[in-house]
């Protein structure tokens, strides 16, 4: 149990300790209300999704492994787990829902024929729950991807199906956008590629833009929606040649004035998309961030405090870049209690933020300036060690959330109440 008087004590001294250093704690706390993360729906049911479909998740290299009991079967149980969810976060987070996931109503409705009436429940929820919502159409696990190919298919009816899928999307998401009164950021991901070496590589290539064109022909207004493109290095089935690459997507989203988004697993091991941001945002107005955590290849792990997260949200902070940047996290584990993982992996995210907030970013850039390497190396490691952990704890206390460990009892309680008897 949280005692209160120990947990503001403890922040009074890492108050203290940051303000000798020209670190405002309380203005870093308030800070955090900009940090608003979309939760990916799909961590609740392993991307199975509610259509009435014959095929299987496949494509792409996406595979949710494990089989942990628990899993939500039904849009309720879904929005009940979320709600458990954030009920343990700190913070208003938003929604980040899947076309797969409609109210379908036991109807097969195929992708080419969905409506904002098929998400309407869905933007009721987010309206109960005080939040935002984001969309994706659903490319993968459908017969017409078998091929391997879905916009960049040379299968004419194919291609055709699936841009149509595309511009139904992106009208959902912009009467979402609308109805919430928060933009709906539409993100655009495609399994697209070949497991051996193509010759035909600008075939697929033009014939994706040529697609997106088409899709992304009628505008609407950004206070509605924000269309992003998402590109991936490889995946399991297309591992010597992803159609969508960074390169294909960051050209295109720059002559389209459109986002890109940046999934820190959709790189090679050795790059870090805390890198890229600073160069992007140099040419595009926004971007979307995907947060996940690779475990030697697009893994998908629960997020971590590690490094990599550590410098994005470095980047985004010492750089004022908050209100440019669209955070969402994108992993999915079946091999634990699916509500820990969300808990784990967002508020992960978050302490990654706060951290961020809490450097002392004038004095770094001042060494940095004068040459004074040490310096700065010196203090980013004394950093590391600093009383941030009792400022989370302050935080969590504020927010009134489970403080510290205390969420682990309630993810097992509700494993016990609600979970076991599915």
């Amino acid at each position: 149990m949280k005692n209160n008087k120990l947990i503001e004590q403890a922040y009074d001294l890492a108050k203290e300790q940051y303000a000798s250093l020209g670190v405002d704690t309380d203005a870093a706390l308030r800070k955090m209300k900009e940090v608003i993360i979309s939760l990916q729906c799909w961590q609740t049911d392993d991307v199975g999704g509610f259509e009435t479909r014959d095929a299987e998740l496949a494509g792409g290299g996406i595979q949710a492994t494990g089989n942990y009991p628990g899993k939500a079967t039904s849009l309720d149980e879904m929005r009940q787990d979320l709600e458990k969810v954030m009920s343990l976060l700190p913070g208003k987070q938003r929604l980040n829902l899947h076309a797969i996931y409609g109210d379908f109503q036991g109807k097969k409705i195929d992708r080419d024929q969905i409506e904002i009436k098929h998400f309407q429940s869905w933007v009721d929820w987010c309206k109960i729950q005080g939040i935002g919502m984001d969309f994706n159409a659903t490319l993968f696990s459908h017969p017409r991807a078998a091929s391997g190919y879905t916009l960049s298919s040379k299968n004419e009816g194919d291609r055709a199906f699936w841009v149509e899928h595309l511009k139904r999307c992106r009208a959902i998401s912009a009467d979402i956008g609308k109805q919430l009164g928060t933009p709906c950021v539409h993100n655009t991901w495609i399994p697209d590629g070949s497991k051996d070496t193509p010759v035909d590589r600008n075939g697929h290539r033009t014939i994706l833009k040529q697609s997106l064109d088409e899709a992304i022909a009628v505008k609407y207004p950004k206070d509605h929606m924000k269309d992003a493109v998402e590109s991936k290095l490889f995946g399991i089935g297309i591992e010597s040649m992803t159609v969508g690459s960074h390169e294909f997507y960051l050209g295109y989203a720059i002559k389209n004035n459109i986002l890109v988004c940046l999934d820190n697993g959709h790189f090679h091991p050795t790059e870090q998309v805390g890198d890229k941001i600073s160069s992007v945002l140099l040419f595009l107005d926004e971007i979307l961030l995907h947060i996940t955590r690779p475990v030697r290849w697009d893994s998908d792990h629960v997020v971590t405090l590690n490094e990599d997260v550590q410098l994005i949200a470095s980047e985004v902070i010492r750089n004022n870049f908050l209100n440019r940047v669209n955070i969402g996290l994108d992993f999915f584990d079946a091999s634990i209690n699916r509500i820990g993982a969300y808990v784990v992996g967002t508020r992960a995210t978050q302490k990654a933020f706060l951290y961020a907030l809490l450097e002392p970013i004038p004095l770094l850039k001042s060494y940095e300036e004068a040459g004074k390497n040490f310096e700065r190396l010196a203090l980013l490691e004394e950093l590391k060690t600093k009383l941030f952990g009792a400022v989370w704890n302050y935080y969590c206390l504020q927010e009134d959330v489970p403080v510290g460990e205390d969420y682990i009892t309630e993810v097992q309680q509700y494993e016990k109440d609600v979970l076991s008897k599915r």
